[in-house]
């Protein structure tokens, strides 16, 4: 390998066997392929790649901190959690654009997903990329539990680094996800405050067509599908349920995910007219 290389590199052969020793490390530094990396004591050669692979991360889950940001980048650079991503509720900007904290890289696995499976798979920390956006969650007041809305540069932020991971893994939209999500009963966020629906129309996400969920929430005005079907329904989305055809604690806590995530003016647990439309909508869009 080396002598082609350095046919291809010396200036002539008039330079002389010293002029060949002496530029024998700028040759192979200056001419070695692009597709031969070297690595700790060994090269490995790049240049016939594989077509039958696909990308690890699959899945980009969002969660909310329940916390300020302060206290948050302190847990997630401790040593039991942490995150790829954390957006604070106020990003500064440099050159116009939002600065994001990164705290784990892309190829690494960071620990914010825990117990949790979506659409099959379990342990989406194995397949998942976490952005944590600093929020805190409910709040305690007099005429009981407020939650608190995100900031507008703060979502910018977001929808920023979305898109690009996005893009870049080619994620599916089903498959970006609320914590409560992959952790229902577990985890509940970023909750209903976050907004799904804007993240969708920025080109983020899943939504369902408007027009679908009126023709469903006409062809079940009447006649409800049971509650197997429901599960069924859930469980086809992506949802971790089993059909037991009974409204159980575990169905109330998927029929809350999904309702904070879809239908966020109500998520009481009740699989009611609007949230079945709704769930029917997006089988019939992305499943």
């Amino acid at each position: 390998m080396i002598a082609p290389v350095l046919d291809s590199c010396r200036p002539g052969r008039a330079s002389g066997r010293l002029l060949l020793l002496a530029g024998l490390a700028v040759a192979i530094a200056g001419c070695t392929p692009a597709t031969l990396k070297q690595r700790n004591g060994y090269w490995a050669d790049q240049a016939q790649p594989a077509q039958a692979y696909n990308q690890r991360v699959r899945f980009l889950v969002m969660h909310y901190t329940g916390g300020d940001e302060a206290r948050a980048l302190q847990v997630l650079t401790g040593p039991s959690v942490s995150s790829h991503y954390v957006v604070g509720d106020h990003p500064p900007r440099r050159g116009g654009d939002p600065v994001i904290y990164q705290l784990v890289d892309e190829t690494a696995r960071a620990w914010h997903a825990g117990t949790s499976a979506w659409g099959g798979r379990s342990h989406l920390n194995d397949s998942s990329i976490g952005i944590e956006i600093v929020n805190p969650g409910p709040v305690d007041t007099p005429s009981g539990k407020v939650w608190r809305g995100f900031d507008g540069d703060q979502i910018d932020a977001v929808s920023r680094l979305a898109r690009d991971i996005i893009a870049r893994y080619d994620i599916a939209p089903e498959n970006v996800v609320a914590h409560a999500d992959i952790s229902p009963g577990r985890k509940i966020d970023p909750g209903p405050a976050f907004p799904w629906e804007q993240l969708y129309r920025q080109g983020i996400g899943a939504w369902p067509d408007a027009a679908t969920v009126n023709a469903y929430r006409e062809r079940f005005r009447y006649a409800m599908p049971d509650m197997g079907a429901i599960q069924s329904a859930l469980a086809r989305y992506g949802y971790d349920i089993d059909p037991t055809g009974v409204l159980d604690q575990r169905t109330h806590s998927v029929v809350v995910s999904f309702q904070m995530h879809f239908r966020p003016d109500r998520y009481d647990g009740i699989p009611d007219l609007e949230t079945v439309a709704r769930l029917w909508a997006l089988n019939d869009k992305y499943r």
